[in-house]
């Protein structure tokens, strides 16, 4: 039964005249006339009945769950059923508000959203916040390139170590079966090994570098991102009711205009506090943002300049501090692939 109570409620137009406010009284109240009329037309719990058949026999018999019941049990089932009703009518009205609550709210959004796209709309601006807005927009796309260049470096490194380990066997292989050659491939053998060895060691910071890159992009920042959305609708819903609320001023001050006013005033009042609230929650926001990032960055800028510095110098002694300076942990020899190669 609520579910066509549903159904009738969403199929169900809802009238906007040029406030944006809903219909009047003598509407709703005929609306609950009909909604009383589809409740009260459901099947009654009280007469619920048992039909009954003998196996095999063409007799059928109909009992009523009345007889079955004695007096007090019957009274308790009538005072339950009328409490179900009860219930049931309440969450179904209360449905039926929200619809309307969500539809006026949709209307008047919409409104105003392209009130604003053709140029005959206000909005509330805040400059400085809009400015750190877009800044932080425009930051998040440049650290995603640096993220995605970051992993295109550690595939194409990870392909050239593991080809020099495969060198580096084939060379040790042919110092074994070349007594002539022995010393030339065991020499460029053992050279292999050790490229490799630290190879395998600068693959280890690089990948905590983007790991680090990745935290700060795709979960720190864009936490703020989804504030800032939030943020942004409740500027949208607090223009639209402000706007709406001007235009009821200009109109008649008769006992209903008036009515109308104060009922939009208050509902302004509600989405402007829900507006401040949510600007002052961006604003804390993007200054532990800034902080954090600035942190974060510090760390592994240093530690990608000092692993690059000290592998390309050929500095394994280096090299190995910078990882213990860092506390990063290499993967136990035999695996394949670095660890977020791996998660993709």
């Amino acid at each position: 039964m609520a579910d066509g109570i549903m159904s009738k409620a969403a199929t169900m137009e809802i009238p906007i005249n040029s406030n944006g406010n809903t219909g009047r009284l003598s509407e709703d109240d005929g609306l609950e006339q009909d909604l009383q009329q589809v409740m009260v037309s459901g099947p009654n719990l009280n007469e619920t009945s048992i039909v009954s058949g003998g196996y095999g026999g063409t007799t059928e018999g109909i009992i009523p769950t009345g007889s079955i019941k004695g007096p007090s049990m019957h009274h308790s089932s009538s005072s339950s059923s009328m409490t179900a009703e009860d219930a049931g009518r309440g969450v179904a009205v209360e449905k039926l508000e929200t619809v309307k609550k969500w539809g006026l709210n949709t209307y008047k959004c919409t409104k105003q959203m392209i009130s604003e796209r053709f140029g005959r709309g206000s909005r509330t601006v805040d400059l400085e916040l809009e400015a750190q807005i877009e800044l932080l927009r425009d930051t998040k796309r440049k650290y995603e390139n640096v993220l995605r260049l970051s992993r295109a470096l550690t595939n194409h490194f990870y392909n050239m170590v593991q080809t020099q380990h495969a060198l580096g066997d084939t060379f040790a292989d042919l110092s074994q079966k070349s007594p002539e050659l022995r010393d030339e491939f065991g020499y460029n053998a053992e050279t292999q090994k050790l490229l490799c060895k630290n190879g395998e060691t600068l693959l280890g910071a690089i990948n905590f570098f983007v790991s680090s890159i990745n935290t700060l992009v795709n979960k720190t920042m864009e936490d703020t991102l989804m504030t800032i959305k939030m943020y942004e609708n409740a500027r949208l819903e607090y223009d639209a009711y402000r706007s709406d609320l001007e235009e009821l001023s200009l109109g008649p001050r008769d006992a209903a205009g008036v009515a109308r006013i104060d009922a939009a005033q208050q509902h302004c009042q509600v989405q402007k506090d829900k507006y401040e609230r949510l600007r002052s929650d961006v604003t804390i926001k993007l200054k532990f943002l800034e902080e954090n990032k600035v942190k974060v960055m510090h760390k592994q800028l240093l530690l990608f300049h000092n692993a690059i510095s000290a592998y390309f110098a050929g500095n394994q002694q280096q090299l190995e501090q910078t990882l213990k300076q860092f506390s990063i942990k290499l993967k136990p020899p035999g695996a394949d692939k670095p660890s977020w190669l791996e998660e993709q």
